[in-house]
């Protein structure tokens, strides 16, 4: 078994901390001449706040979802990445990258950033990046920005 990684995924949801996971993500498959996959997860439960589920919410998640990975592939093929795989999903995101996006597409790298909730907040709900790290089935790169 090689030490070369030949599909990336990245996690990307549009914050600075995805932004510095996706420019080490094309670093990482430039490397490793590996294929990416960006995927992005529209939390449903952002919708479960909203009174009588509204329409136009769902459409801009999806709408802005359509933009981030538009974007993000771009910029892919601008660094020269060939084999780009963009992925919109729904559900919960630490569960649907880690258990189900990751293991479809044969992914055997999940890179994603080290998101900014407070030691409450992580307590209740568990952050993204750890949750991915638990029951991912292959490795997890959590990158940390400069702020930490």
């Amino acid at each position: 078994m090689g030490l070369t990684y030949k599909r990336i995924l990245v996690a990307v949801d549009g914050s600075q901390e995805a932004n510095w996971a996706f420019q080490k993500s094309i670093e990482i498959c430039k490397r490793n001449n590996a294929s990416l996959v960006i995927s992005h997860v529209i939390d449903t439960r952002t919708f479960a706040t909203v009174e009588a589920y509204d329409r136009t919410v769902a459409e801009r998640a999806e709408k802005y979802a359509k933009q981030l990975m538009d974007e993000y592939k771009f910029r892919a093929s601008q660094a020269g990445i060939t084999e780009v795989t963009t992925v919109v999903s729904y559900g919960s995101p630490k569960v649907k990258i880690a258990k189900d996006i990751a293991p479809r597409h044969n992914v055997d790298l999940i890179i994603c950033g080290a998101t900014g909730l407070n030691a409450v907040e992580r307590f209740f709900i568990g952050s993204v990046s750890e949750h991915m790290t638990r029951y991912a089935k292959c490795d997890v790169l959590v990158v940390r920005t400069d702020k930490d």
